[in-house]
């Protein structure tokens, strides 16, 4: 307040200068050609304002500090601006750049200074995590004799990738989910080939003990499979050597191994000959092992396997008595062995006899041949004794779940889409399916959507003649 008041003063002095001066006459050498009054003092106007040479010095160091702030602040903002500050107190901006996010300004590698060209930092070669520019190739770096660090034992040295050796509790948590895996898709090269990536070093003879011991506890099915993982893995990851090794373990661990499968002597008796079948052992490995054998586990195995490999003499193919589970066997064998369970089960009656065979079959999803087998043989058969039986035993399928309720329909379903031809051979066939779906639904062996499905005779009758 107290400049703006020493400014109205001194102007209102000079405003009283100048009203004296012209009221003596005017003064070519006090006016210029516009008219302004020119004093010994000098004096300037701005924006407005009458200043003196003094005054006009404060003012523009005024507007080069007002510049100077003004571009610290614009330069924090936006890097890329380019503002710099005149020899006259103005600022020169360059060229805008465009807006971009506050991450974006983040990762600029420009200089924030307002100064250069706003190129990147080091060509783009410079800041955190950067290797280099993009596209150069880096040529091998010459090795500097000189160099106090340099030592002439690691010139030739050759580094490799090494596997440490699995120990006795890392084998068991690695091997086991591989043979369990096996157990599910059945592919030897797979297990060949997750064995070879491990060192297993002095535990490569448990590799078919861990196998067979699972094996144990498990289907006939998968018996089979660990009978042909054995001979596959003979040879290329496995010696004839580590085939005995492990099976001399086995044969001594078969006392506690009969504490958890009752069966065991057998089945490592089967194992051990259908080995000697498929060549990985010796013949002469079960003669090795005569007259110096007290423990009667041992003694029944070896026993159990003498005998397989003289019947395999007279025919027998222990190839395949194991058998095969599942979807492996074809429909022709399926559909004979569910004929030969219905029959054993007409003659006997034990239901469960019947549903153990079919758990046997390893085949639930085909379990619909075995519905629709039943009500054929229903169909074909005289009296009401094989009727009543075939319902009371799908009755007891149906309850205990052995045979759901999606199987049990494409079963049914099957029968209505040939009872026409099955007519031809059977006269009463469609009154015979009448009583059995009756039946079976008063049952609850089926619902009422597949009871009002049932085909009628006088349905297809009208349908022949149209």
């Amino acid at each position: 307040m107290a400049i703006k008041y020493r400014k109205f003063t001194w102007i209102h002095q000079e405003l009283e200068t100048c009203v004296q001066l012209k009221a003596q006459g005017p003064n070519p050498a006090q006016w210029n050609n516009g008219g302004h009054l020119l004093s010994n003092k000098n004096i300037h106007e701005i924006n407005g304002n009458w200043l003196s040479s003094s005054s006009n010095g404060i003012h523009e160091a005024r507007l080069k500090a007002k510049a100077k702030r003004r571009l610290r602040k614009n330069s924090s903002r936006d890097s890329g601006r380019g503002d710099s500050l005149s020899d006259n107190g103005d600022v020169a901006r360059g060229t805008l750049a465009a807006p971009t996010s506050p991450k974006s300004k983040l990762l600029d590698r420009r200089s924030r200074l307002g100064k250069g060209r706003g190129l990147p930092k080091k060509g783009g070669a410079g800041g955190k995590g950067v290797w280099g520019r993009s596209g150069e190739v880096y040529e091998p770096e010459q090795v500097d004799e000189k160099d106090p660090n340099y030592d002439e034992a690691q010139e030739n040295c050759v580094y490799e990738t090494v596997v440490p050796p699995l120990d006795e509790r890392d084998f068991e948590k690695t091997v086991t989910p591989i043979v369990q895996e096996y157990f599910e898709h059945g592919d030897t090269n797979e297990v060949a080939e997750l064995l070879a990536e491990l060192n297993l070093g002095p535990m490569r003879s448990e590799v078919p003990t861990l196998a067979v011991s699972m094996a144990l506890e498990a289907k006939a099915s998968q018996r089979e499979l660990t009978s042909r993982l054995l001979a596959d893995l003979c040879g290329p990851i496995l010696s004839y050597r580590d085939m005995e090794n492990s099976f001399d373990k086995l044969l001594r661990e078969l006392p506690d191994l009969v504490l958890d499968t009752p069966g065991a002597s057998q089945f490592v008796g089967q194992f051990i000959a259908r080995a000697v079948s498929d060549r990985i052992l010796s013949k002469s490995y079960i003669e090795s092992y005569k007259g110096r054998v007290d423990c009667k586990h041992t003694r029944a195995a070896l026993d159990r396997a003498a005998v397989l490999l003289k019947m395999s003499l007279g025919g027998l193919r222990i190839d395949n008595h194991w058998g095969t589970g599942g979807g492996q066997r074809p429909v022709t064998q399926l559909v004979k062995e569910m004929n030969l369970l219905l029959k054993e089960y007409i003659l006997s009656g034990d239901t469960k006899e019947a549903e153990r065979c079919l758990r046997e079959l390893e085949v639930p999803h085909f379990h619909h041949e075995f519905v629709y087998e039943a009500i054929v043989m229903v169909l074909e058969s005289k009296g009401m004794k094989t009727f009543n039986m075939v319902l009371q035993l799908l009755k007891s399928l149906s309850a205990s779940s052995i045979i759901t309720v999606d199987q049990m329909r494409r079963g049914y379903e099957r029968v209505y889409m040939d009872i026409a031809e099955i007519n031809i051979d059977v006269p009463r066939a469609y009154f015979i399916l009448e009583q059995i779906v009756d039946k079976s639904f008063s049952m609850d062996i089926i619902g009422v959507t597949i009871r009002d499905l049932c085909p009628c005779r006088c349905f297809f009758y009208y349908r022949a003649h149209i």
